[in-house]
This record gives structure tokens, sequence and C-alpha cells, in this order.
């Protein structure tokens, strides 16, 4: 499926970096690493550079790192 302001509506594949992320391939969303929910890439605030994760939330950040996450 493709919307035609966004690209394509799947998840992107990102690549992480300090201050910033890189799209690998087009998508119009990022996956939660916590929770599982879909954050549309241009709300992504929070990921890990180590991890190369994306988290919906500062929350769903402290839920991952506890051991927590899906």
């Amino acid at each position: 499926m493709l919307d035609r302001t966004q690209g394509p509506v799947r998840p992107a594949e990102l690549r992480f970096h300090h201050g910033e992320f890189e799209i690998v391939k087009a998508g119009s969303h990022a996956i939660c690493a916590a929770t599982g929910a879909a954050i549309p890439l241009e709300e992504l605030r929070y990921w890990s550079v180590e991890r190369q994760e994306a988290y919906a939330s500062p929350d769903a950040a402290k839920q991952r790192f506890a051991g927590a996450g899906r």
C-alpha cells in the first residue's frame, strides 16, 4: 500500500545514531521495541543507538531497559 504523502505504509528500516536516525528503507513508521506500537517517523523521538531500537515514549524505553518489553 502506498500513502502518496508519506510513502509506503509499512515499518521503515532505520539506523539509529546519536541525535538522529537514518532511513535505510522507506516506510511510514517505526515499531516500539517495548510495546509494539507504530510510531510515525515524524513523531519518533526516543531510541537506543546501542540496541538499535525505537521507543514510543520515555516510559516505554524505561520498560524495555528494565526487561519488561515484548
